[in-house]
């Protein structure tokens, strides 16, 4: 046990690490490739100026008019998305972590805080499950492997604030919490995770789209 907590710990944490960025490129690559054998005409139009444009619009809370006729979700999935990121970057455990194996480190949350963060995107992904399960257009489009994914994503969360506070079982909290992390990080380019990186790219072919084509805002 002690060798398969080293081995998960230390080279599997590594391991999923060049996954996740080998699985990024590779999954550009045959995006480009894709867009150069089928779509290349996107390239006539294709804009840094309108790209930018979009993606920044975007990200202003509320701006969007899609965003105002769903107020609820919006704020809930914006909220979710943007701690999705934060929180685990500047976990306290995470950053000693880095600190001891490379010589880095950077502010951290208090206690209070990343508890607090770490409850929102726990009940942000059970909003999500209840969504999926009671609204009738959201429900249609549910599918088994949607709940998979709501699971994988939260399991770090989960585990992790448990392991924390020591509630029960810390030892399998902690080996659940590592492992949970590290295949949600190797599937990130290979499933619908990889939407996290791909938005900016549909974003800027939208925003091109709209601008330079239909000389209109997307958002």
């Amino acid at each position: 046990m002690h060798s398969f907590i080293n081995f998960i710990m230390g080279p599997m944490v590594w391991i999923s690490f060049l996954i996740f960025f080998c699985g990024v490129i590779f999954k550009l690559f045959q995006v480009i490739k894709q867009v150069n054998e089928k779509e290349n005409f996107i390239y006539t139009y294709l804009s840094v100026k309108h790209s930018f444009r979009s993606i920044f619009a975007w990200m202003i809370p509320f701006l969007p008019v899609s965003t105002r006729k769903s107020p609820v979700f919006y704020t809930v999935s914006y909220l979710f998305h943007l701690l999705l990121f934060i929180v685990p970057i500047f976990l306290l455990s995470h950053v000693a972590l880095f600190e001891e194996s490379m010589q880095w480190s950077w502010m951290t949350f208090n206690d209070t805080v990343a508890d607090t963060l770490t409850l929102i995107v726990i009940f942000s992904l059970i909003f999500f499950m209840i969504r999926r399960v009671v609204v009738p257009e959201v429900k249609f489009l549910t599918r088994l492997s949607d709940f998979f994914f709501i699971l994988i994503v939260a399991l770090p969360f989960v585990t992790g604030f448990l392991a924390y506070h020591q509630f029960f079982a810390y030892k399998w909290m902690v080996i659940t919490h590592v492992i949970s992390g590290e295949l949600m990080l190797i599937l990130i380019p290979f499933t619908r995770f990889s939407h996290m990186f791909m938005a900016p790219l549909t974003r800027a072919y939208t925003g091109s789209e709209f601008g330079n084509v239909r000389h209109a805002k997307d958002w």
